[in-house]
């Protein structure tokens, strides 16, 4: 059943009760989840933290991989979920914070299993939230500080030009290969000559660290490689490799 955010209102879902998130299997067919700037130190030793772009209106959004291949999560196997850390993004399901007229708001996915007639009350016979309802709402605003954090964060990327093209070379046991593309990173060399002023700049408002985490998660593609083997499709090597001049050539035409 397609997942379908609806406003949570205190007189509609009185009722409503939610199971405790303990089964992450929803989340088996994500590849790539979204990641917010204070979540990537914790993310980067686990699994690689990226950027892409959106096709649909060019914003640059970062984002963890959970996997290589489309709709197969690396990370969710054996029924449980492998890896100490799981993205604040997959954490927050069913609810999720938005826009709500002038003012963000509350929603939850009415068609989640989670959604049921057992679990946590989510408001007291007075309609006033429960501590559990509170606990989600004080996660959903932190998550959005760090969402907007994160927005200033790639902006800055951007603006200093310190995005590159890269792709990953995969061969699998089976023989076959393929290239992953569409992802950037940070360009550790245009990093580094960056006037000392600019360091600075980065450096207080907690982005330099942020840079190197994403720099330094590009690691954790050997960790893909090992939960691979407990799948369908193992890998046996992973590469990064430059985007090939040509590649970069067409991308450039075809922008302008």
């Amino acid at each position: 059943m397609a997942i379908n955010y609806i406003p949570l209102d205190k007189t509609k879902h009185k009722d409503l009760k939610i199971i405790p998130q303990l089964d992450l299997s929803f989340a088996k067919e994500t590849h790539l989840a979204a990641a917010t700037i204070r979540e990537f130190a914790h993310l980067a030793s686990t699994m690689p933290v990226v950027f892409i772009e959106d096709p649909t209106n060019k914003n640059i959004h970062t984002v963890a991989m959970l996997g290589v291949d489309q709709n197969v999560n690396l990370f969710w196997s054996e029924e449980r979920w492998q890896g100490p850390h799981v993205p604040l993004n997959i954490q927050r399901y069913p609810f999720d914070i938005r826009p709500d007229g002038d003012k963000l708001g509350v929603f939850f996915d009415e068609n989640s299993h989670l959604v049921a007639d057992e679990g946590e009350a989510l408001f007291t016979e007075d309609g006033e939230p429960t501590d559990f309802l509170k606990n989600r709402q004080q996660f959903l605003a932190e998550l959005a500080n760090s969402e907007m954090l994160n927005q200033r964060f790639v902006k800055r990327v951007v603006e200093l030009d310190l995005l590159e093209n890269i792709q990953i070379g995969i061969q699998y046991q089976d023989g076959t290969a393929r290239n992953v593309t569409g992802i950037m990173s940070i360009n550790e060399k245009k990093l580094n000559e960056l006037d000392d002023t600019v360091i600075l700049e980065l450096h207080k408002a907690g982005f330099l660290g942020a840079m190197y985490a994403v720099m330094m998660s590009l690691a954790q593609l050997n960790r893909l490689v090992e939960l691979s083997n407990k799948g369908d499709k193992p890998i046996k090597t992973v590469q990064i490799r430059p985007v090939p001049k040509e590649d970069k050539e067409a991308k450039e035409e075809k922008k302008s």
